[in-house]
C-alpha cells in the first residue's frame, strides 16, 4: 500500500504559500464575472497540488475521518 493522502487543514502548520493557494483557491469560487479565468486558475492551483503534493484534491473533498 502506498502512504496515505495528504489533505490540506485550516488548523496545522503550513507554509505562507500553501495557505495563499487555499484562500485563492477558496475566493475564485465566488467570482463569476469571467468563469473560464476562474477555472484556469483553479486548474492550475490543482495541477500544482498533484505535482508538489501528490494529491490533486488537496483544498477539497478532505475526507471526515481525517483531522
Amino acid at each position: 500500500m502506498g502512504e496515505q493522502l495528504k489533505w490540506y487543514d485550516e488548523k496545522a502548520d503550513n507554509s505562507p504559500w500553501i495557505k495563499a493557494l487555499a484562500e485563492l483557491r477558496r475566493q475564485a469560487m465566488r467570482e463569476g464575472y469571467c468563469y473560464q479565468h476562474v477555472q484556469a486558475i483553479t486548474v492550475a492551483i490543482d495541477q500544482y497540488a498533484e505535482k508538489a503534493l501528490g494529491n490533486r484534491d488537496y483544498f477539497l473533498n478532505k475526507p471526515y475521518g481525517v483531522g
